[in-house]
């Protein structure tokens, strides 16, 4: 049922001498809009970072490029995604929440019967290159779409003028070997294009593939005077984490010191820029966590060698920001560009604490590298869990906002501690540019935007956000209202941390406070029932990492702490 509708007045956007002006203008209005300056816009994403691994969020992976856009911009120190890839990537285009959007669960999963998972974008929802392009704006897209390539869910039928799209995650390099889903191809403005298209180029490495032809398609944007929205979906880290030998030849044996220790310093980092706001210190560890000294040599060398390719990896995505930051300043459109680094969900579990390597060598064409639980509770520092789960380790994401032309003065430089939501990016865009959402398109009923803009923080002005935050994903559920958090994950009682004081989730109040928890888990049911959540009817329990756990325990886990102890004694 459809609470609001939001309507933004339409104004002109003009760049380098394009301008659309409302019908019925005056002569001063025109002169007025020809003043205006649309900004550019780019959006990053990466696939499967954790909070922690930009230096800029106290990561030790050498990333030059982003840290001097976060040096210069905005860090949110608050920010969430909705804790896994599709959803969120659903989530940031519509401004919806993922089940309102169609994608309650992952590209192509559809359930019979369902309100909110067809695997694909739902003809109810309309995306922002849609909304963007109705103001002017050249519209292009590049990397991992994943959501829905079939039935109209195309970038190129979801408002994109230009494409080159990823059907599936896990893309880097033409020679690669690929253990599910057989051959993979991309999307060339919705036409199929094999990998070793010579329209492609040689021996090409995904991320700057990505990068690439989205400067390709600034400089086509360029030619038509038209102000640009580029979406530049990475699939780095994703898993089979892959990158450029010489890359991963940086990084080995940085990594010999082990998880918790990198932890800790990671940790004293954040906490001495002031990061993390209040907190009674470091999120719990996963009771599978292993034992960085009680491992071989062999063993620790091999784990090593798995975090040096993701750290290779995450250094590649850093090296080509920096290309892509170079190429807006030699045309003259670096100042007038808002850039948007974000994450789609938290470090990844999945594989256990063992990992995966795959063929050798490892971080090639053949290997399928997972760096698993171990090396994930490093990559979400400071937080408890992963991808798939509601606590902060599965949702929170870095975002970076750089826009010298609009974001000025003390707030250069500065921690943004407003919590948002990639539902927030939406409307934060339509501010900035003018643009109008619809209530119908192509004869199809669009549902009203859920988030706030977020560009008043852009000038040091507070955000009113009217809801909580929500999430639900595989059954695990969680609301944000206001210092409040409540989260459950599936099999587990409803817990209640202040994030005012207790960022890190490690002191559960549920138990002094029913009455708040209860109207919370309320709110939620109400949200869930209106915004088309479908019920998670397998209530079997899921491992750390994510896998199902049978009654004979956890699925390939090595034992807990607790029983390693008792072997000891």
């Amino acid at each position: 049922m459809l609470e609001r509708r939001a309507f933004i007045k339409v104004v002109t956007v003009a760049l380098a001498g394009s301008m659309l002006a409302p019908l019925g203008a005056s002569k001063a209005q025109t002169q007025n809009l020809k003043n205006a300056r649309a900004p550019n816009i780019v959006v990053i994403m990466v696939d499967d970072m954790g909070f922690s691994d930009f230096g800029a969020y106290g990561g030790e992976i050498p990333t030059p490029n982003i840290d001097a856009l976060a040096r210069n911009g905005l860090r949110f120190t608050q920010f969430y995604n909705s804790a896994r890839c599709s959803p969120t990537r659903a989530a940031l285009l519509t401004g919806l929440n993922p089940h309102q959007a169609g994608m309650g669960y992952l590209s192509g999963t559809i359930e019979p019967n369902s309100r909110g998972t067809f695997g694909r974008l739902h003809e109810r929802s309309v995306t922002m290159a849609q909304v963007l392009k109705g103001a002017g704006y050249m519209t292009a897209m590049t990397g991992k779409w994943h959501m829905g390539n079939q039935s109209g869910s195309t970038p190129a039928t979801r408002g994109f003028d230009r494409s080159l799209s990823a059907v599936a995650g896990g893309i880097y390099f033409p020679n690669q070997r690929f253990r599910q889903h057989g051959s993979r191809f991309l999307l060339r403005d919705g036409k199929r294009i094999e990998l070793d298209d010579p329209v492609l180029g040689r021996n090409w490495y995904g991320t700057d593939l990505w990068t690439d032809w989205g400067m390709r398609y600034i400089d086509e944007a360029q030619r038509q005077h038209k102000p640009f929205f580029l979406y530049l979906a990475h699939v780095a880290p994703h898993f089979p984490i892959m990158a450029p030998q010489a890359d991963i030849d940086r990084f080995v044996g940085k990594y010999r010191d082990g998880w918790a220790k990198l932890r800790v310093a990671r940790y004293r980092r954040q906490q001495e820029t002031g990061l993390i706001g209040p907190n009674t210190g470091l999120g719990p560890v996963s009771e599978y966590q292993t034992e960085w000294d009680a491992l071989s040599e062999e063993d620790k060398s091999r784990f090593d060698y798995m975090m040096a390719v993701y750290a290779a990896s995450i250094s590649r995505v850093d090296q080509s920001v920096g290309r892509l930051a170079a190429h807006l300043k030699s045309i003259d459109q670096f100042d007038n560009t808002l850039i948007l680094i974000m994450s789609d969900n938290g470090g990844n579990a999945e594989s256990g604490p063992p990992g995966r390597t795959g063929a050798a060598p490892w971080g090639g064409p053949t290997s399928n590298i997972f760096v698993g639980m171990n090396w994930a509770t490093l990559q979400n520092t400071p937080f408890r869990a992963y991808k798939h789960f509601t606590h902060e380790g599965g949702i929170a994401t870095p975002l970076i906002a750089h826009w010298p032309a609009g974001i000025t003065g003390k707030r250069q430089g500065a921690l943004e501690r407003a919590p948002g939501h990639m539902i927030d990016i939406m409307p934060t865009l339509m501010e900035l540019t003018g643009a109008r959402y619809p209530e119908k398109l192509q004869g199809h009923d669009i549902l009203p935007y859920e988030g706030v803009s977020l560009a008043p923080l852009f000038r040091g002005r507070p955000v009113t956000r009217s809801k909580p935050m929500f999430w639900a994903h595989e059954g695990n559920r969680a609301i944000r209202d206001g210092r409040w958090k409540a989260v459950k994950r599936l099999g587990y009682p409803w817990q209640l941390f202040d994030m005012d004081t207790d960022r890190t989730e490690r002191t559960d109040l549920s138990s002094g406070q029913p009455a708040r928890l209860a109207n919370m888990a309320a709110t939620w049911e109400a949200w869930a029932a209106r915004t088309y959540v479908d019920d998670w009817t397998d209530d079997q329990r899921r491992t750390d990492w994510g896998g199902k756990i049978s009654e004979a325990g956890a699925e390939g886990a090595p034992p807990t702490r607790q029983q390693r102890r008792q072997r000891r004694h």
